[in-house]
């Protein structure tokens, strides 16, 4: 790590800023993970897209159907490609408190930036603060790597902004992924900027959290691979623009988008995100791979009508 426990929350307020994805991870039709496709992947972009940092083994990489020792060795390689030129976060999420912190363990060892952990499911169906509390601090207090929160609904609730004010008091906790509606996380910078990085991965409201709520940082989809080509970066101009103040601009750059987010959304089935994603990145000549299972594949015809939508999106061929 560049930073000690100590200095934590003072070098993420430094670095931990601008458009950061979370990497899908390709699996060859074996199952077994595609190496090479992947460094393929984080090569363009790091050099032809200029994305600022990776969120590497979560929900979109596939982390449920992966053994722990391929989460690790998904942190090794993405450390290795992005080689100092890109930060790297690692996802330990995981319903085992042992798991997440042997993950944590190995993300700081491997020279990960930061990790990330999802508020677990509470099988007691109630959303018991002080459980959250001390799950959080119990995992801050075995390693000494800045950790980001995220609250999701898919743990059966949501972290309120007040529970989320206490944890920014835990001395490595540095960000949080907010997958909540806008208003709570509106609230939470109000409440907790001086201390916690607040975001989420709504590319659609990114604009909007820079100009109104003075965000730096995008935490994160597949959109800034997705929506973007080495000759096409609208995401990072409308984003560089607004960081310069040039608003305007911002906002006519990220409205042309439109066409291209209504492609994603249309053609995208509900049950099969990861697999859209993946042939959509095939698509832009990246490396897309398999889904592993349970996760379904498209069909033929998915295939057609997100083919004919990708076309006609107006998104710049690679």
């Amino acid at each position: 790590m560049n930073y000690s426990r100590d200095t934590a929350k003072t070098h993420a307020f430094e670095t931990m800023r601008g458009i950061w994805a979370a990497a899908l991870m390709p699996f060859k039709p074996d199952g077994a993970i595609d190496e090479d496709g992947f460094r393929a992947n984080m090569e363009h972009w790091i050099t032809d897209l200029g994305i600022d940092g990776f969120f590497i083994a979560g929900k979109q990489g596939e982390c449920f159907a992966m053994s722990i020792e391929e989460r690790k060795r998904c942190f090794d390689l993405a450390v290795s490609a992005a080689g100092g030129r890109a930060q790297t976060i690692m996802s330990c999420s995981d319903q085992n408190i042992d798991t997440v912190i042997e993950l944590a363990r190995h993300a700081q060892s491997c020279g990960a930036d930061y990790i990330v952990v999802h508020a677990p499911v509470l099988h007691f169906q109630k959303a018991q603060d002080e459980t959250l509390v001390r799950y959080y601090e119990t995992i801050a207090s075995k390693v000494d790597i800045g950790m980001a929160l995220w609250s999701h609904p898919d743990s059966g609730y949501l972290m309120s902004p007040r529970l989320c004010n206490r944890l920014a008091d835990i001395d490595t906790v540095v960000a949080i992924k907010y997958s909540v509606p806008r208003p709570m996380y509106r609230e939470l910078t109000k409440m907790a900027s001086d201390r916690i990085i607040v975001s989420t991965a709504s590319e659609e409201e990114w604009l909007d959290n820079i100009i109104e709520l003075n965000w730096r940082l995008y935490l994160c989809s597949s959109p800034p691979y997705l929506i973007q080509t080495a000759r096409d970066r609208r995401m990072r101009d409308y984003t560089d623009a607004a960081f310069a103040g040039d608003i305007e601009t911002a906002r006519a750059i990220s409205a042309s988008l439109e066409p291209v987010r209504e492609a994603l959304r249309s053609t995208r089935p509900a049950e099969k995100p990861h697999s859209h994603q993946k042939y959509w990145q095939t698509l832009l000549g990246q490396t897309g791979g398999a889904v592993r299972a349970p996760l379904l594949e498209l069909t033929e015809r998915e295939k057609t009508r997100t083919r004919a939508a990708f076309d006609e999106c107006g998104l710049l061929a690679p």
